[in-house]
């Protein structure tokens, strides 16, 4: 049986207004550790001691942090051993300077360059809201043709992904629409760039526990050139998702929500 060879893996997370609560902040760095991946990104990253205890007690990595007039950052890191160049892509604010940019991270692994594009949309089911999130995708997809422009004629190891806030729109005189439409919407944009949305092991990764009047919601997700190869986990996905999406009854999935955060994590390992 032929295995595929591990090239590194990726974790994914928005950590809900990620700041000054220290027991908190020990609870998501001890659950980020545990998943050992070789790259991560945190994003709603709010405070400096988020940043201190991170330095403290993963010192095997090296991080980078988003900065400008946005409150909310996404932080990166990536292992000490990885050669990783991180780049902040204003262009992905859309115009917005309140928005967060994009954080890209590229990976060389044997000679090959793998640039990951870390993203966190904007958040509304308004029309305003949806038309932001829709430019800044549409940026992420074209952003392809930029990386595969030099050096001219090789396909891009290229992803994107992170808290893309996929939730549709609210309007009157039923013209809203749904988030499975915005889903297709971007679904069928990635095809002729030759990219897609990977399978995950859960499709709803943030809720804000059985208490809420909000129902589980499909916003994160990771969006590969269609080249790329991953390790497969049940049910055929690429993408598995870890917290409390993967638990089994409310009262533990509220708990986890309290304890980390009300978006679950992903885990994805990319291989030769």
């Amino acid at each position: 049986m032929y295995l595929m060879a591990k090239l590194f893996s990726v974790a994914s997370w928005n950590v809900e207004h990620f700041k000054d609560d220290v027991s908190r902040i020990g609870r998501v760095v001890q659950f980020l550790k545990n998943q050992n991946p070789d790259v991560f990104a945190l994003y709603e990253v709010e405070g400096k001691t988020v940043f201190g205890e991170l330095t403290t007690r993963m010192p095997d990595y090296q991080f980078h942090l988003t900065e400008g007039e946005q409150v909310q950052e996404i932080l990166v890191g990536a292992r000490k051993t990885l050669t990783a160049f991180f780049t902040q892509k204003l262009e992905f604010k859309s115009g917005n300077t309140y928005l967060r940019p994009g954080a890209l991270l590229t990976v060389t692994v044997g000679g090959a360059h793998y640039p990951l594009l870390f993203l966190h949309t904007k958040s509304s089911s308004q029309p305003i809201g949806l038309g932001i999130r829709d430019d800044m995708l549409q940026r992420a997809l074209e952003f392809r043709k930029t990386l595969e422009a030099v050096p001219p004629g090789a396909p891009a190891n290229y992803l994107f992904l992170g808290d893309l806030n996929i939730m549709g729109m609210d309007y009157p005189f039923d013209r809203s629409i749904q988030p499975e439409l915005e889903l297709r919407k971007l679904d069928a944009n990635a095809k002729p760039r030759k990219m897609r949305r990977l399978a995950k092991t859960k499709e709803m990764t943030w809720w804000n526990g059985p208490a809420s009047q909000m129902p589980p919601s499909n916003l994160d997700h990771v969006v590969a050139a269609d080249h790329l190869k991953f390790k497969v986990f049940g049910g055929g996905a690429e993408i598995e998702v870890r917290g409390w999406a993967s638990l089994t009854t409310d009262a533990q999935k509220q708990q986890w929500i309290k304890d980390y955060s009300d978006h679950s994590l992903l885990f994805f390992q990319l291989e030769k």
